[in-house]
């Protein structure tokens, strides 16, 4: 075509675009319709000049967007109209790396069905090669350092490819055309068998085959992941299974399981169609799933609970253990109980050398820690419990309009950080729980990834108000330019962001704990959101005090003791049920704490209410893990289709309703005298905890209601609540791509600082304490 005819379009793209073969894609795109011109990685996204005629070119920007990799995601397009080029072919250029970062990465992808074609064929050069990928699959996220997304800056760079590697790489109509993990068995990463002692055992192939061999035999095998360590164990051998509990210090909390197939899953568990896409996604999430009659699972894999955490192989490497092993294993995390999990071969032998028998590692380094994610369908929509491999670090879109940055720390417990630039907020992938020196280089080293990744300067640090939170004390310590913002504030506002929401609205926040402004305990927080600048308190539970305190969190009968004497005062120490379940030398403890509190923080946290049913119900008196108390009597709940509700005062209380669980109390305990069972029991307790919501909405005159926190990832309590709503003509949002629980906080606390700055001077300069109450009163 002639220069002067010929119509010339520089194109900018922003979206998922880097690692998914999308510059491919255009370069065939362009031929395939005639046209000229390039197209480039830049540090921003991708950077598209074609040039031809007219017609062709809208025909060219209409394929883009509907026919473009399974796996991109155009985020915005902008098109410039440019000068004509004397140029007649169609070429992919280097990338550019003139402006700061802000493309975005693709997460670690499960095996494509090509790869896996290749990775079971005889003949194919990467037959049974555990670290095979393309550009439709493989890791990313947990092997970039920096953007863009090139080879020389990821864990790659110490692989030299082979000559028939680097062909692959260089030819754009190949599947690995810039796959820049592309490796072969002569060129890339090397599997090896170690002792706990470092020694190796065996190389390659045979490492696979006698760490297949250890699992059968009952060993305990710590396995290289894609985002780090995880310790494997054969789930039908009980022993095994209970060595293991010993080992790594968790008595009680279930296991996540590792299936060959979903054939094999559907054999042990119950699978709606929902349940299996979401198992065989390229994410591959651990799946909460409802267990069958029968398993192939030991009992110790899950005491006392219904449900199985279930995934498939995320990587080659799994594929090929499971092929041979042809059972469901234990996959657990690879670290001690509150620890991050190890991503370093020598960090992993150190850390998990009483734990595991053996270590199948490789040469490949993870840049950083990526554990399961977690998923649970819940009131027909699948709801990310734990937001990691698979899922992190694809943004949050259109949070709120605010300019500048800010960097938001979480909470302690399911510590997740982020940073926002625009109406993007980019999530860290799950920490863990703050609790140690280990977790605490963590989330500093999260935190330099964000800034690193996307060169941040932040213009406000945003944290949780707990003044004993660990990241709390982290914002004090580093900068004067911070924002404190209450706890359940930050959960209500996570679900707003989530749905891309700031008008005017209600939203109940319910879980364990968080800190008042008051400096109180709450945890049932019913917030009213104006839409311009101001939330208010409308109602929470009548609040109980908790003798021990934190020791009241493990031993729940405490919990039930602080009620009980709420209740009826001095009398409760006589109640058959106290002294049912604790010795006269305790009751004489947990009097005198009350009667003087001391140490008997008063709280009005639905998650404590859960554990003290849990006690009245006869389910749990000790809990080793968080939330085990509260799902006993989810379980329980189960096994009963009861829509029988308890009774409960709603009384006013200044500018603030008080949802009184007095006589729900008083109706459980005379249920249980006379003989109910257990589970009707349970059901009615849900019932009116739904039922206590649908009394406060009704009396809030809004319509758009937010329910967050993380009580309710209970299923049966969300989705009997979100019915009830949706048939009293409420319009109901819940979670799914963030966790309703502490895993969302940064993301809601970045949100609600961004809608306070368009009103306010909320918290600007410092902590400005007077403002941090102001808009919670």
């Amino acid at each position: 075509m002639k220069t002067e005819t010929a119509v010339r379009h520089r194109l900018e793209l922003t979206g998922i675009l880097q690692g998914v073969g999308f510059r491919p894609f255009v370069f065939r795109l362009a031929r395939s319709l005639g046209l000229s011109g390039w197209v480039a990685n830049t540090a921003r996204g991708i950077c598209i000049e074609v040039q031809g005629e007219r017609e062709r070119l809208g025909l060219f920007a209409h394929k883009l967007s509907q026919e473009k990799p399974s796996h991109a995601k155009i985020y915005d397009l902008t098109s410039h109209l440019i000068p004509p080029q004397p140029v007649a072919d169609f070429t992919i250029r280097n990338s550019e790396c003139d402006q700061p970062p802000s493309a975005l990465i693709l997460p670690d992808l499960a095996p494509c069905e090509e790869c896996l074609g290749e990775l079971l064929d005889p003949d194919n050069r990467r037959f049974h090669y555990p670290f095979i990928n393309c550009t439709r699959c493989g890791p990313r996220f947990s092997i970039v350092e920096r953007l863009p997304y090139d080879r020389a800056h990821t864990a790659m760079k110490h692989f030299p490819m082979c000559a028939e590697c680097e062909q692959e790489y260089s030819a754009p109509l190949n599947r690995r055309f810039h796959a820049e993990p592309n490796a072969c068995p002569k060129c890339g990463p090397q599997l090896s068998l170690c002792s706990g002692e470092g020694d190796v055992v065996a190389l390659g192939r045979t490492a696979l085959e006698s760490a297949v061999k250890a699992i059968a035999a009952g060993n305990i095998v710590a396995l290289k992941g894609v985002g780090g360590f995880q310790l494997l164990v054969d789930a039908s051998n009980a022993d095994a299974v209970a060595r293991l509990r010993v080992r790594k210090q968790r008595p009680d909390k279930p296991f996540a399981l590792l299936y060959p197939d979903i054939e094999s899953v559907r054999r042990d568990c119950v699978l709606s169609d929902l349940e299996a896409q979401q198992l065989c996604g390229q994410e591959r999430p651990i799946v909460i799933l409802k267990a069958g009659r029968t398993t192939q699972v030991a009992d110790n894999v899950a005491p006392c609970n219904p449900n199985l955490g279930v995934m498939l192989p995320a990587s080659p490497l799994h594929y090929l253990l499971m092929r041979n092993l042809r059972r469901p294993v234990i996959a657990s995390s690879g670290n001690l109980a509150g620890e991050p999990i190890c991503i370093d071969n020598a960090e992993a032998r150190q850390r998990l050398a009483s734990i595991a028998d053996l270590f199948l590692v490789h040469d490949r380094p993870i840049v950083r820690p990526l554990d399961d994610s977690i998923l649970r369908v819940i009131d027909e929509q699948p709801v990310l419990l734990r937001r990691a491999r698979g899922y992190a670090p694809v943004p949050i879109l259109d949070v709120g309009t605010g300019e500048g940055t800010f960097v938001a720390l979480g909470g302690d417990l399911k510590g997740c950080v982020a940073a926002a630039c625009g109406n993007t907020v980019h999530l860290s992938q799950h920490l863990g729980d703050l609790e140690n020196r280990v977790a605490m280089q963590q989330f500093e080293r999260s935190l330099d990834d964000l800034a690193n990744l996307y060169q941040l300067s932040p213009a406000k640090i945003v944290y949780d108000l707990h003044p004993g939170f660990f990241s709390s004390r982290w914002a004090r310590g580093k900068s004067s330019n911070r924002l404190g913002v209450q706890h359940h504030i930050a959960h209500f506002f996570s679900c707003m962001a989530e749905h891309g929401y700031c008008g005017t609205a209600l939203g109940v926040s319910w879980d364990g704990s968080g800190y008042g402004e008051d400096g109180s305990l709450r945890g049932s927080e019913f917030l009213r959101w104006d839409g311009a600048g101001t939330v208010t308190r409308l109602a929470s539970l009548r609040p109980f005090p908790l003798p021990g305190g934190e020791q009241a969190i493990r031993d729940p009968r405490r919990i039930l003791a602080g009620l009980l004497y709420e209740k009826f005062g001095a009398q409760a120490f006589y109640l058959p049920c106290m002294r049912q379940i604790f010795s006269n030398r305790e009751i004489n403890v947990i009097r005198k704490a009350l009667e003087r509190e001391i140490n008997a923080p008063r709280c009005s946290s639905m998650g404590r209410l859960f554990d003290a049913a849990a006690v009245l119900l006869g389910l749990s008196c000790s809990v080793s893990f968080e939330g085990q108390a509260a799902t006993a009597v989810e379980f329980a709940a189960e096994e009963s289709t009861s829509k029988a509700y308890y009774p409960f005062e709603l009384l006013e209380n200044g500018d603030v309703w008080l949802l009184d669980w007095a006589p729900t109390l008083s109706a459980l305990m005379e249920d249980g005298r006379h003989g109910i069972p257990v589970a009707d029991r349970a059901a009615a307790f849900h019932n009116t905890l739904s039922h206590m919501v649908l009394a406060v909405v009704s009396k809030s005159e809004e319509q758009e209601i937010f329910l967050s926190g993380g009580v309710f990832q209970n299923r049966r309590l969300l989705e009997t609540t979100a019915g009830l709503l949706r048939g009293a003509g409420f319009r109901v949002y819940c979670h799914s791509k963030v966790p309703p629980n502490d895993g969302g906080l940064s993301l809601g606390q970045i949100h609600f600082a961004r809608c306070m700055a368009r009103y306010t001077d909320y918290g600007s300069g410092d902590e400005g304490k007077g403002k941090e109450s102001a808009p919670c009163a």
